[in-house]
């Protein structure tokens, strides 16, 4: 493969330019996509545990009667899972910045014959940041980006549209649970138990998302750096 800095040719077996030092682009496209990976599973499990750790407090209000619940007691115990969702919001956010840098250097690798491009590279920054757009343009971008980087069948192009699909709804789900567990409140029995529900389906949708989105990279970085080698 030709270096991207000085033209010289770089063998397979080495990581960088014999000639310049320069890192092999898709080889650094690898070394990104597994640090991107890696952050997606950190956030899945810290929501896994989240979920988990939630569904445990279900069972002390399942005895607990009008006069024995204690209000403020349940709250001031809810009430550091609003704050670990708000530092699962700002990682996620880490995360997606990693995310669409990985996805622009996708978009470049994605070029397989017959997949029509319908989105320009620019989208892949706008689309996240353009109002109502940015609710159905990043998982198309995704979509084609996954299906450009190989040969795929008919069906093959529906499952990974189904893929992309409920990673979208499950990150989109996420954030609408996790806001509404913020602003839910313990004031009755009741109360207390729909907001440990609601807490429970943000952490699960949240943990869903993650690993869907892992499988994205995972597979999307695999294609194109098979098809580098092969290029190779």
């Amino acid at each position: 493969m030709p270096c991207g800095l000085c033209g010289d040719i770089i063998p397979t077996e080495v990581a960088r330019c014999p000639h310049c030092g320069a890192w092999a682009r898709r080889r650094d496209f690898r070394a990104l996509g597994i640090g991107v990976f890696m952050l997606l599973g950190f956030n899945a499990f810290m929501a896994l545990g989240s979920g988990i750790s939630l569904i445990r407090l279900l069972d002390p209000l399942a005895g607990t009667t009008r006069d024995s619940y204690d209000a403020p007691g349940t709250a001031r115990t809810l009430a550091p899972y609003a704050d670990v969702f708000t530092i699962s919001i700002v990682l996620a956010l880490i995360t997606g910045l990693l995310f669409v840098t990985w996805l622009w250097r996708a978009y470049g690798f994605s070029s397989a014959p017959g997949v029509p491009r319908r989105y320009g590279r620019v989208w892949v920054l706008t689309g996240w940041l353009t109002p109502i757009a940015n609710l159905w343009i990043p998982p198309r971008l995704i979509h084609e980006v996954w299906v450009g980087s190989g040969r795929f069948h008919i069906v093959e192009r529906h499952r990974i549209g189904l893929i992309v699909t409920a990673w979208w709804v499950s990150a989109l789900s996420s954030l609408a649970l996790m806001e509404l567990f913020r602003h839910g409140d313990a004031d009755t029995i009741a109360d207390a138990r729909l907001d440990i529900h609601l807490g429970i389906a943000a952490a699960s949708c949240l943990a869903l998302a993650a690993t869907l989105c892992m499988v994205i990279v995972f597979q999307v970085t695999r294609l194109q750096i098979g098809v580098g080698e092969q290029g190779d």
